[in-house]
């Protein structure tokens, strides 16, 4: 009975873990706009759900890092000028300001570190500039999913400025944004990954930002949805992401350990 009770405890912390797992990425597409001047192909909103991209398929794919972004249409959608695309989460996001930087959600693109030394065989080193995007956008982001309030552009960054994805680190901690190309130039993929400093990459948000039609600052606790407007060029966009707050983030984490712990001490019992 001491098993199978250790066994159930562990299957639920389990559960929580990935419940709360699959929360933190949006999940459903509410709607989709191509706009003009997006790449025919890459016009599935879909490849915008669930985790951002850590490996790219096919012959000429593998991992995802900052000097090779994802770019399939299975991983990417693009929107044009114009266009749009809303996006609900799994559960809300909530308006942390204890979350690290102070944010609250992220944005991945297809953008990446450009090579400056010639070297493809990995052994690149960067200047610190990104490829991939030009996209002006807005950012806006609702409760109920239909009054939308833009997150103030003086501090929200364009989509396509987020910093290039690296699937192996993690989507829900934002980069420090007080980094700039220049921090990075000179520094191959373990430099970069050293400032990440566990990141996965893109684009990090605030609620707080949240504004009216009038500029006035709107209080949200938490929202559900977000929406990308391209205003010119066009944007890729690869994922979704939520900081979690620490509890939420440790608890399934913290179940599997009280699970296993209680079963080594009952084991030394029996």
């Amino acid at each position: 009975m001491r098993i199978v009770a250790i066994v159930g405890l562990a299957l639920a912390g389990l559960n929580v873990g990935v419940q709360a797992q699959s929360s933190l990425w949006a999940n459903s597409v509410i709607s989709y706009n191509a706009g003009t001047g997006y790449t025919p192909g890459y016009d599935n909103p879909s490849a915008a759900l669930g985790e951002p991209s850590r490996f790219t398929p096919g012959q000429y794919g593998g991992p995802v890092d900052p000097f090779s972004p994802p770019w399939t249409s299975g991983q990417l959608v693009t929107v044009g000028a114009g266009g749009w695309l809303t996006v609900q989460f799994g559960a809300p996001v909530r308006n942390a300001a204890g979350n690290p930087f102070g944010l609250d959600f992220m944005i991945f693109n297809g953008s990446g570190f450009l090579i400056t030394n010639g070297n493809y065989e990995g052994g690149g080193i960067t200047d610190g500039t990104t490829f991939g995007g030009d996209a002006q956008t807005r950012v806006s982001v609702s409760q109920d999913g239909v009054n939308f309030y833009e997150l103030n552009p003086s501090f929200a960054p364009l989509v396509d400025a987020g910093w290039p994805t690296d699937g192996s680190g993690n989507f829900n901690i934002p980069v420090n944004p007080a980094l700039t190309g220049a921090n990075f130039a000179g520094r191959d993929l373990a430099g970069i990954r050293a400032l990440y400093a566990g990141s996965g990459g893109g684009a990090g948000y605030d609620i707080a930002w949240a504004r009216d039609q009038n500029g006035q600052s709107v209080s949200l606790d938490e929202i559900n949805y977000v929406r990308v407007d391209v205003l010119s060029g066009r944007a890729k966009i690869d994922g979704f992401a939520a900081v979690p707050e620490p509890a939420t983030l440790s608890l399934g984490v913290g179940g599997v350990v009280f699970a296993l712990l209680l079963g080594r001490r009952n084991c030394k019992k029996g």
